[in-house]
């Protein structure tokens, strides 16, 4: 008997908690728009996270360089030639400014219609190189034949 009671009582609390799942429900179009509008919020806080983050870092990486200037002046020594931090935190930057970077862990997922296509592009490739070294060793093959044949 006790057991049907408790039964009773948690049985109405476990249905309620499954019922709060929503899964099985289709979404009307405008609760679709309107969660659609939040991934956007949702992306764009975290492009204007990032630019916070990078225009952090810079300020910070500007402080580092000002301090081993006066260090490098003070001691005489020569800076090494590199490229410009302007212009490899440019290519950064480029590089990074879609929200959908390659290597991001907010990187859009690739579908598998995507996925084959890259290994059939891949496979491509790899023809493609394969049948140009052969047509490139056959080519040198018939030129030193020919400079040993000579017909007269």
């Amino acid at each position: 008997m006790a057991a049907f009671i408790a039964k009773q009582m948690v049985g109405n609390q476990l249905s309620a908690v499954k019922d709060m799942g929503g899964g099985g429900e289709s979404l009307s179009p405008e609760e679709k728009e309107r969660l659609a509008q939040l991934e956007q919020e949702r992306l764009e806080a975290l492009r204007e996270q990032e630019d916070r983050r990078r225009e952090k870092h810079k300020k910070l990486e500007d402080e580092r360089e000002k301090m081993r200037k006066g260090i490098r002046d003070k001691y005489n020594i020569k800076k090494k030639e590199q490229i410009s931090r302007e212009e490899s935190l440019n290519q950064e930057i480029k590089k990074q400014d879609s929200v959908c970077s390659e290597g991001g862990l907010n990187r859009r997922k690739k579908t598998p219609e995507e996925m084959t296509a890259e290994a059939e592009e891949a496979d491509l490739d790899e023809f493609t190189k394969f049948k140009n070294s052969i047509e490139h060793r056959l080519s040198d093959l018939k030129n030193s034949l020919e400079s040993r044949c000579v017909i007269q």
